[in-house]
C-alpha cells in the first residue's frame, strides 16, 4: 500500500498549497491513502468545518487535528458529523469526534489511522499517549485486522516521538510527529518495520517563524513584550510530508521518504 502524511497545514499559504498540490500527487504517486494534519490550516489556530471540506475535498482521506483541535467552535459540531476527522486519541473524554479510526481502500483492503498526544512540554497535561495508542494497537494488530496503520504522534520533545515510534515498532506501519513545524532529516524504517519520521514538517511558508509571519515572535524574542497577535507568513508554502510504502500481506514499511515540494524546501519526490 501507498500513504502519504502531510505534516501541519499552515494557514491559508498552507492550505493552497496542499489543495492546489493533492490531486496530482496522488495520481502521480499512485497513492492509495492520505493523511493531512489540518491543526493549524484555519489562520493558524485550529480547523474549521469549510477549511476542512476544503482539504477533504482536495483528495485527503483522514485529516488528523492537535492540541488546537477545537480552536475555531465550529469543529466541535462538524467532527461529530464528518468521521475522516480526528481529534486526539488521549483528549478529554467527553470531547466530541473520536481519536481513532478503520479505513477502507480499494481491494478491501483496512487502514487504521490514529492521533495522540504527547505530555513533555505541552501547555496542559494530556491523559498517557502510550496506554492509549497501546489499546487501539492491540484491537487492530498490524498485517491481521488492517492493513496498514498509522500513528500520528503530536507532541514537542523529539525524544518523546522517538518513544512512541519505538514503542509501536513491528505494531504500526507508520509512526510520524507533528506540532512542531520543523521538519526533520531522520526518515527511517525502524528494526521490526515501523516507517518513522520524528517530525513531517509543515505545509506553510518557510520564510517565518514556524509558519508565522516574523516580525511579532522575533519581537517577543528580543523584548519579551507581546505587541500584536501572530499572523501565518503568506508566501509560498512548501509542502512537506511522508510518503510509505507498506506489505499488504505483514502491514510491515517497505520503504519511506521524506516529502518537500514546492518553496523553500524543495525534494525530489519519491
Amino acid at each position: 500500500m501507498k500513504l502519504l502524511f502531510l505534516g501541519d497545514v499552515m494557514g491559508r499559504a498552507g492550505r493552497a498549497a496542499v489543495t492546489a498540490r493533492l490531486p496530482e500527487m496522488r495520481r502521480d504517486w499512485a497513492l492509495d491513502f492520505i493523511v493531512v494534519n489540518g491543526e493549524n490550516a484555519s489562520n493558524g489556530m485550529g480547523l474549521s468545518a469549510a477549511h476542512a471540506r476544503a482539504l477533504l475535498e482536495a483528495g485527503a482521506d483522514c485529516v488528523t487535528l492537535g492540541d488546537h483541535a477545537f480552536d475555531q467552535r465550529d469543529m466541535l459540531q462538524f467532527i461529530e458529523q464528518e468521521p475522516r476527522i480526528l481529534r486526539p486519541l488521549n483528549y478529554a473524554s467527553e470531547a466530541p469526534g473520536r481519536g481513532a479510526a478503520v479505513f477502507t481502500v480499494t481491494g478491501g483492503r483496512k487502514v487504521l489511522v490514529a492521533q495522540v498526544l504527547g505530555q513533555v512540554f505541552m501547555k496542559r497535561p494530556f491523559a498517557d499517549p502510550f496506554s492509549a495508542v497501546d489499546s487501539v494497537l492491540r484491537a487492530h494488530p498490524r498485517g491481521g485486522m488492517v492493513a496498514a496503520s498509522l500513528i500520528d504522534m503530536h507532541c514537542e520533545a523529539t525524544s518523546e516521538k522517538m518513544g512512541m515510534g519505538h514503542y509501536c515498532d513491528g505494531r504500526a506501519s507508520v509512526v510520524v510527529g507533528t506540532h512542531t513545524h520543523i521538519p526533520t532529516a531522520d526518515a527511517q524504517i525502524l528494526p521490526k518495520g515501523t516507517a518513522y519520521q520524528t517530525d513531517a514538517g509543515m505545509c506553510g511558508d518557510y520564510n517565518s517563524v514556524i509558519g508565522m509571519e516574523k516580525t511579532e515572535p522575533m519581537r517577543r524574542f528580543v523584548t519579551g513584550m507581546p505587541k500584536e497577535r501572530f499572523t501565518p507568513a503568506a508566501g509560498e508554502a512548501t509542502v512537506s510530508g511522508l510518503f510509505v510504502e507498506t506489505d499488504d500481506r505483514t502491514g510491515a514499511a517497505t520503504r519511506v521518504r521524506m516529502i518537500r515540494q514546492g518553496g523553500r524546501l524543495e525534494f525530489s519526490a519519491p
